[in-house]
This record gives C-alpha cells, structure tokens and sequence, in this order.
C-alpha cells in the first residue's frame, strides 16, 4: 500500500501541469504512465498555447481584449459554446502561464504574426494569442531524456534533430540566404556532438521542449513517476469519493495507492480506441492519427462504468483533426507525416479527390481542411491527393519529400510520391479520370498567373497568407507547370480527441445524474472540449489543457487544506 495526497493518471502536458502546480505548493503526488515513455501526445505537439491577454501579448503592445477573445469563441463554437467553461479558461489562463513560468523552465514568447484559424470572424485577431515556447537543453534532463517521446523521424531532420517553425524557415531560404545556411550549420553541428553521447538531438524545441520542461520540474519537487503503470480499478472511501488507484507497476507489483485529494485522468483521450470509428463515422477505415499509442481512453471509459462518470456529447466534433500521409515500409512499420505547416498552403501545391477536382481552400487550418475533407467523403469521394509540380516540390518538398537538395529516389520507388511527366499521365497513375483534372490544374493556373483563386478565395484571408511564402510572388498561389508533376495521397487524420468525460469549471468530472464525482478530475483531452470540437487557434488544446489542469491541481490544494 502506498500513501500520497494526489494520483495522476497520464504524462501528457496537462498532467504535469497538475503535477507540477501540486507538488510547488507541497503535495505529495505520484504519476502513472502506462507507455514506456513520457509526454503522451503533448511531446509530439507543435507545443503552442492559444491564451488571449498573456503577459507577454500585453508587454508586447497587442491590442485585445477577453470579451473581444469571448465575442470570438462565441462565434466559432456556436451551439456548444460553454459561457461557465470558456469565462474559467479567459480569466485563468494567464495566470496559469505566468504561475508555470515562475516555478518552471517554461519559457513562452508571443509569434509575432499567427492568425486565429476563423480570421473572417468577428474577435478574431492576426496576433497576440499565440505563443511560442522556448528551446530546452534536454541533457538537463539527466535520466529522463532517453524516456522522453521522441517526435517521429520525419518531422526532424538528419533522422533525429528538432526542428521549429524559425528552423523550417531557414531550411526553406538556404538557398539564397547565406544566414539560413549558417543558422542550419550550426544546428547540423550541434546534432553530431550529440548523437556521440545521445540517441538524438538534446536541443529540444515545440512540445518536446514544453513537456521536457515540466518533467524536469516535476522530478526536482520529489514527483514520483511511474512509466508502464497499468491501473486496473480506482478506490473509493466509505463515503464514495475517489481515494486511489488499484495499479500493477512495471516491476509486477500490484498496489494500493491511496490518495487523499484524489485521481486525475490525464491519458490522453481516446484516439487510439478500438472502435473509435464510431466517434467519425465518415472517416473511412484508412483515417491516421497522431495520438500517443496508450491515448485508448481504457482510463475514461473506466470511470464511466465504475463511478458514473459522464461522457461529452453535443460536440461540433469528437476529434481535433489533421490531414496526414502514410509512408509504409518493407518491414510493415508506418510512418505518419501531419500536413500542418510546410506545404498545403505554398504556390504550386493544390489538393484534389479522386474525381479531379479541387475541393477546398488548401491554405485553410488543417481542422477545416479536414472538415472539407469529410464533407467530400460523404458525397462518395474516396482518395484525396497534395498534387504539385517540380518547382514547387524542390523550393517546398511535399509531405515527407524534402525540398531541394533532399532525394526523392526512395519516396518513388516505395510508391509514397507519385511521379508523371505531365498532368494526364498522372492522373492515369492516380486512377483518376485525366480530362478532369487536366480541367482543374488549368482552371487553378489560369487564376493563379492573375494572382486570384476564384474558386475557394485561397491566399485572401490573414492566415492564408501567414501560411504560405512571403517571399514568393504571391504567398499562397502559383501556377503548376513545370515537369515533372508529383502527388502525394493524403488521409483524413487527428491530432487528438475532443470528446471526454464531462467537468464543471474546476475541472470536477460530474457524475451522469449531473452532480460531481469527488475526488475525480479530468484534465487535457480527457475533459470533454472546452471549446466544444472546435479548433479556434494554434494551441488552443494546449492552452486549455494547461489552464484547467492548474485550476484542477489549486482545487485539490485547497480542498485539502480546508
């Protein structure tokens, strides 16, 4: 049997915010991994935060306002907007960064341009909410580095360095900025000093660099962490609030942790659940996800049928969606690239569906590009194609194809970049029909040359333009005429899940008759969205996942010391 004032389920980053902010006001805490590693999906992430009226967006001059970051979540949740909730995150936000800040290695700037994802709507802001973190030296890290989630090899470079969104942008402009080549020789150095002592880079940077940062603060506040913790049962006092785990460690030993503040699920949502089809029906069977192999949400459903807990519904969406490609090799692993940042958005790149045709703004946020996506999917389409020609292929690579001077030989040959010397001949090689999408590769060219899309408006609004290449003639269009031509299937994929068990403001998870299960507390995607399945900004996950895991660690604070 073991003793201690507070149990958290998961690692992701959430549940160490939790950790962290219990554990600095002196609570004893434990954390059960059931992974072999640490940092769930978090590690994986882009590590942004979406948090309006920050610190560093007021120092910084940014004009906002929380009713203006109100007026806009209330437009983009609609139907599911949770005034309660969305006024927790608005008001506590801040607070919660500045608080990890103070006691943490956590460091955050603001991106000085990143739209929200609805810019046409009214509260949407170009800057100011989005921010940024900080580089963390993973050797600080000591024994913990090697049991850090690593991101997947294709989204670094030489097979294991980091890169952040300043990094692509020098990777892009090295051909003609002699300060790009010297900012990736240095990075390039640093890289092989590392892999003589390391598997892999130790310059951490995005959501390896966020949830780096809360394990080392964890561990240094005397946080107990376990990895492949598999918890079985929760316990329960005589008067049936939350008071452990049943939980079978690495070592085989199964034992009784007692808890006197409680069991907070941070597990990471339920993504990786064998029926999560049911959640997405019109997603297909080839639908690919980026969440952590352990975010089966076996923890939440748990809950439900031991405690009662309540599950979300009346979502826009159960899942935070993302369109990703699949490169499969000889000995049957996968290896997952998400279309995000480098290449939907840049001249010379559309997308189209097995019809031919285009089907969506391609530079939109990769959540309504799927949205579009899944629209099609119901009107019959089956296959959907990033289609580009050399020029923009060598000046942007396309989804794991790097650009110019990266090698393409092996993509072709394992049938991940699909190659034809003109637009009829590629289509014949998608097994789409040629007249069709010859139409639509000269329709997009002929508003393309005039610096136009007619069809879906892309490159008009501030995020088009934020995502595509300012230093090209136009930053989102660009015609596809230069041999050969490429493609790249892509599929309908997710980030992580939005559908959890349902809380009130302070992160409580309430029973099914409607009253709160004491001593149960859900944090990150284990709680159901707060802003109802939608996607209002970079990092908004992130920033509500911090946010009410802080505001869920201050209740169990003072609750015990009531």
């Amino acid at each position: 049997m073991a003793e201690t004032d507070l149990v958290i389920l998961g690692s992701g980053a959430a549940a160490l915010t939790m950790a962290v902010t219990a554990a600095t006001a002196g609570l004893k805490v434990i954390v059960l991994e059931r992974d072999r590693l640490l940092g769930g999906t978090s590690a994986i992430s882009g590590g942004a935060l979406w948090i309006p009226c920050t610190r560093q967006a007021i120092a910084g001059g940014f004009t906002d306002s929380l009713d203006c970051a109100r007026t806009y979540l209330q437009h983009v949740t609609g139907d599911c907007y949770r005034s309660d909730v969305i006024d927790g995150f608005l008001h506590h936000g801040p607070e919660a960064l500045a608080f990890l800040e103070r006691h943490t290695d956590l460091r955050y700037t603001v991106r000085p341009l990143s739209p929200d994802y609805y810019p046409e709507l009214p509260g949407a802001t170009d800057c100011g909410r989005a921010l940024e973190v900080g580089e963390f030296d993973g050797r600080a890290l000591g024994p913990y580095f090697e049991m850090l989630r690593p991101p997947p090899k294709g989204m670094m470079g030489l097979g294991g360095m980091m890169v952040n969104r300043t990094d692509i942008s020098h990777f892009l402009n090295m051909r003609r900025s002699i300060r790009s080549c010297l900012h990736l020789a240095r990075l390039s150095a640093k890289y092989y000093k590392d892999r003589l002592q390391y598997s892999r880079g130790t310059r951490l940077v995005i959501g390896n660099a966020m949830v780096a940062a809360l394990v080392k603060a964890a561990a240094d506040r005397g946080v107990v962490i376990h990895t492949e913790a598999r918890t079985a049962s929760f316990l329960t006092d005589s008067s049936g609030r939350v008071a452990g785990t049943v939980t079978t460690l690495k070592t085989g030993e199964t034992v009784r942790i007692h808890s006197r503040g409680g069991v907070a699920l941070g597990t990471g949502g339920l993504s990786r659940r064998a029926d999560a089809q049911t959640e997405r029906p019109d997603t297909g069977d080839d639908h690919l996800s980026m969440a952590a192999p352990a975010a089966d949400g076996s923890m939440m459903s748990m809950a439900e049928r031991e405690l009662g807990a309540q599950v979300g519904g009346g979502l826009k969406s159960s899942f935070y969606w993302a369109p990703m490609s699949a490169m499969r090799y000889g000995d049957g692993s996968v290896e997952v690239f998400p279309h995000i940042v480098t290449d939907r958005a840049k001249p010379g790149i559309i997308a189209v569906t097995d019809r031919g045709v285009r089907f969506t703004n391609e530079a939109n946020s990769y959540h309504r590009f799927v949205e579009a996506m899944r629209g099609e999917q119901r009107r019959g389409a089956a296959r959907f194609y990033l289609v580009a020609d050399r020029a923009s292929i060598n000046a942007y690579g396309l989804g794991l194809v790097r650009p110019r001077p990266g090698l393409r030989g092996k993509f072709i040959r394992n049938g991940y970049l699909i190659e034809a010397t003109s637009i009829r001949a590629l289509a014949a090689r998608l097994e789409i029909e040629p007249t069709t999408l010859d139409r639509s590769v000269v329709a997009f060219n002929s508003d393309a040359a005039a610096g136009t899309d007619r069809q879906f408006g892309r490159g008009e609004s501030s995020y088009n333009r934020a995502m595509g290449d300012s230093s090209a003639r136009h930053p989102c269009l660009a015609p596809l005429q230069t041999p050969p031509f490429y493609a790249v299937r892509i599929f309908t994929g997710d980030l992580g899940s939005a559908k959890g068990l349902v809380t009130d403001v302070r992160a409580r998870v309430l029973h099914q008759d409607g009253g709160v299960i004491r001593g149960l507390y859900a944090v990150g995607t284990d709680m159901n969205s707060v802003v109802g399945g939608t996607y209002p900004g970079p990092g908004i996950v992130l920033g509500t996942g911090l946010t009410f895991a802080y505001i869920a660690a201050r209740t169990v604070i003072g609750d015990l010391r009531e």
